[in-house]
């Protein structure tokens, strides 16, 4: 293995990252082969890991990430048909129940990893927030917290939400869940700039707002309005998404490394611990709002997940569950979180007497 790192670490960059998308796509077409759920993003994903928790150094392509969300982005906004945004305005209410039980459920799994681990106040609420990685460790800095402990944290929670959440789905589907369909599915390569320029440009606008996660609800906003409008667009090839869900699998895979467990140990079981907790809790969420609703239990889970953006809807996308309403409450979960995690943590601090 000590040979091989060393050849492999002597490779030019554009060779390293070759071999690495060989290796995801290979891991891509065997869990499809196998049955798994989520192939493209789950094979990849598990493979780079693997690989890059035994030390071999891959390498994902630069912005391979953007375009891999970009490419789950604009897939999405296909499905915003004017009847389903409609439809969408009556389940207001549950959408943001949903948002505000991800932020409550944050904060209890931070008091947990307070109390089990001994880390600073800081470190402990913003690792526990199911919100986006960067906007997480971005705000804990402010107060002091361990940015490389926090950034860790989420990483371990994205894999095990993609690793449990589309296969327990996949074993629990109901046949009569919420089944929307793009109105657009054949590819009309002629209308294919257009629905590209759809999506850059809503990447451009969230960008320059310097919105978080402009690379998929970019993409999201500017084909899902032209798609409520009655523009005609076309579909995106199935061989762009499936590309988009393998350079996001390489993109997470890659981040971890051989010392990723080794850190901080104590940490890390106890984050495992609060993320299968978090799913827990969103289950119970999703029950609760199930019974309360009638609304299918499969899709109620699957929007409440603690996952990414990206991750979850694509997730909702490949097994056919209610993709505008998940897609609608993980985009709002990430904007509470972001716009309350401050407010939060003062509150947490005061709550738990740490230091804010």
């Amino acid at each position: 293995m000590t040979y091989l790192r060393s050849r492999l670490a002597a490779l030019p960059a554009p060779l390293l990252i070759a071999l690495t998308l060989a290796l995801a796509g290979l891991a891509g077409f065997t869990a499809q082969a196998g049955g798994l759920p989520l192939p493209w993003m789950i094979g990849p994903l598990f493979l780079v890991a693997g690989l890059a928790m035994a030390g071999l150094p891959l390498r994902a392509p630069p912005g391979g990430r953007h375009l891999g969300q970009w490419a789950i982005g604009t897939a999405l906004g296909l499905y915003f048909t004017p009847p389903v945004v409609a439809e969408l305005g009556s389940h207001l209410a549950l959408v943001c129940g949903v948002a505000v039980a991800a932020l409550v459920g944050g904060g209890l799994c931070a008091v947990l990893t307070l109390r089990l681990t001994g880390v600073d106040g800081p470190t402990a609420f913003f690792a526990s927030l199911p919100g986006g990685a960067s906007e997480m460790a971005h705000m804990a800095e402010r107060w002091g917290g361990a940015v490389d402990r926090i950034a860790a944290a989420h990483a371990l929670r994205v894999l095990l939400v993609v690793a449990i959440v589309p296969l327990g789905l996949t074993l629990a589907a109901d046949a009569e869940g919420i089944q929307r369909v793009p109105l657009v599915r054949v590819v009309v390569w002629e209308r294919l700039p257009l629905l590209l320029a759809a999506g850059l440009l809503g990447v451009g606008v969230l960008r320059l707002l310097r919105v978080a996660n402009a690379w998929v609800l970019g993409p999201l906003f500017g084909v899902g309005l032209c798609v409520a409008q009655g523009v005609s667009l076309t579909a995106l090839p199935g061989w762009a998404v499936n590309g988009g869900q393998i350079l996001i699998g390489c993109a997470l895979g890659t981040r971890f490394s051989p010392a990723f467990f080794h850190s901080a140990p104590r940490f890390m079981a106890v984050a495992c611990l609060t993320a299968l907790l978090s799913m827990v809790l969103a289950g119970a969420v999703a029950a609760v709002l199930a019974a309360a609703t009638g609304l299918p239990l499969p899709t109620l889970a699957l929007a409440a997940a603690p996952g990414g953006i990206a991750e979850m809807c694509i997730t909702a996308k490949v097994l056919q569950l209610g993709v505008p309403l998940v897609t609608v409450c993980h985009v709002l979960r990430v904007v509470v979180l972001t716009l309350g995690a401050p407010l939060g943590y003062r509150l947490f601090a005061r709550w738990t007497g740490a230091e804010d």
